[in-house]
């Protein structure tokens, strides 16, 4: 993982440092909606009710809620941008690593270059231009979420924080086995695409459909771990919501904390249920990244160090 964040790095550091500065911003201003919601709640609640302040609570909330979001289309926007041209950047040095193949005549199928150009180099492109400020948004936007909900009642904050630490397990232990699987299908496919290039298809038709029966195959085993994953992150996403209303509800009943405060607790459960999924997606994305990078440097052969700066 490190190999492939340094080389991201080295590609894009500039733009890389104002994408996670916009991030910090973002994720700033993730718990401020929740507090302006307490308010507003409260303020319905309570005995001295006046339209002017809940007019003034509104338009506050509306204001934070706009301003994340144009930072959002700002950060939107350099990433995309800047995942385009690492896709070009790719593509180019392999374009220079074909060409040197052809005057040097080693050993590079035709197929596994035209797959790493087509579809490899878009994948890995498009995860550079997020690669730091996405969890940087996410992480950033739990630690504001969990610390607000903490701050304004801790056993609430409790169960928040207490539902992130099995599903990391749960992910990690999952992940492992995917990654195999994602690496064996890269391989397989490559393969079948070496094959297809063949001129007489015929002689290798019977072939190239067992290796499309294996790509099956590996999906299959995949779609279950991801699933059975899936399915035990959910539960643990409706225990908490359970367990936030449950013991939100008896402090209430008991005088100690007020209904604003469950409200803005239930409501930033679901905030972040948004980065806890997000996060475990990109760790997934980040492992099947980080063995198609190490497969595609092996399409450049014992240096590919020389393509870096290649005019």
């Amino acid at each position: 993982m490190l190999r492939l964040y340094s080389a991201i790095w080295r590609a894009s550091a500039g733009r890389q440092i104002l994408l996670i500065l916009l991030s910090v911003a973002v994720a700033a201003l993730a718990a401020v909606p929740l507090e302006f919601q307490r308010a507003i709640v409260n303020h319905l609640t309570s005995l001295d009710v006046g339209s002017e302040r809940l007019v003034y609570l509104g338009l506050g909330m509306m204001g934070v809620i706009l301003l994340s979001l144009a930072l959002k289309w700002v950060l939107g926007y350099r990433a995309g941008t800047l995942g385009e041209d690492m896709i070009r950047l790719i593509r180019q040095r392999l374009l220079w690593r074909s060409s040197d193949i052809n005057e040097t005549g080693e050993s590079v199928r035709k197929g596994t270059m035209t797959t790493a150009i087509s579809a490899e180099a878009e994948e890995l492109g498009k995860f550079a231009g997020g690669a730091f400020s996405d969890p940087v948004v996410q992480i950033g936007t739990l630690i504001s979420v969990i610390g607000y909900i903490s701050s304004t009642q801790p056993g609430l904050g409790l169960i928040a924080f207490s539902m992130i630490v099995p599903q990391i397990i749960i992910v990690l232990v999952s992940q492992r086995k995917v990654n195999v699987f994602v690496a064996e299908r890269v391989r397989i496919l490559r393969s079948a695409t070496d094959q297809l290039t063949n001129e007489d298809l015929d002689a290798v038709e019977q072939d190239i459909n067992a290796l499309f029966d294996d790509i099956y195959e590996t999906r299959k085993r995949m779609f279950l771990w991801k699933l059975s994953a899936k399915f035990l992150l959910s539960v643990i996403n409706g225990a908490g919501t359970v367990g936030i209303l449950m013991l939100g509800g008896w402090l209430v009943l008991e005088g100690k904390t007020d209904v604003g405060t469950v409200v803005a607790a239930t409501s930033g459960l679901g905030r972040i249920q948004g980065p806890t999924a997000f996060l475990i997606a990109f760790y997934r994305q980040v492992s099947a990244n980080r063995i198609k990078y190490e497969l595609m440097l092996e399409l450049f052969g014992p240096d590919p160090t020389r393509y870096r700066h290649r005019a």
